[in-house]
């Protein structure tokens, strides 16, 4: 009884995951991004909201002046601002996302290895004909 109490339970926390908010998506994002070493640029005069809406949403755009390069994203949904960064905060980004997936991937994989023991016989016994769908 309690290793189905467990599996309620991951299961519950996976839906969750599964229907993830999109302006949480973008704040966990921007948190990354901050961690990684972008800068916050507010949007706060009449010149900035100008520019700031010829930029792409939500979109990383690469901008490149002599030999610096600047990584740019704009978002008008949370912040109503500007990140910016260099070469070094992308590729800090690049690496915090890719673990982040890298954890997400483990954490699913361990749930399926858990669903793989459960107990189909309250449910008629249908591991894979489940008559339900």
């Amino acid at each position: 009884m309690r290793f189905g109490k467990t599996l309620a339970a991951m299961g519950i926390f996976l839906a969750a995951t599964a229907c993830t908010n999109p302006k949480q998506v973008i704040a966990d994002k921007e948190d990354m991004m901050a961690a990684s070493g972008f800068t916050f640029v507010p949007v706060n005069t009449p010149e900035r909201i100008a520019s700031f809406k010829t930029l792409p949403p939500h979109k990383f755009f690469r901008q490149v002046n002599g030999d610096k390069v600047a990584y740019i994203y704009a978002d008008p949904t949370i912040c109503n601002c500007l990140y910016v960064g260099g070469q070094k905060a992308y590729a800090n980004y690049q690496a915090r996302r890719l673990n982040k997936q890298i954890a997400d991937e483990q954490a699913q994989a361990a749930a399926d290895i858990s669903m793989a023991s459960w107990d189909w016989g309250p449910w008629g016994g249908y591991p894979m004909g489940f008559p339900y769908y």
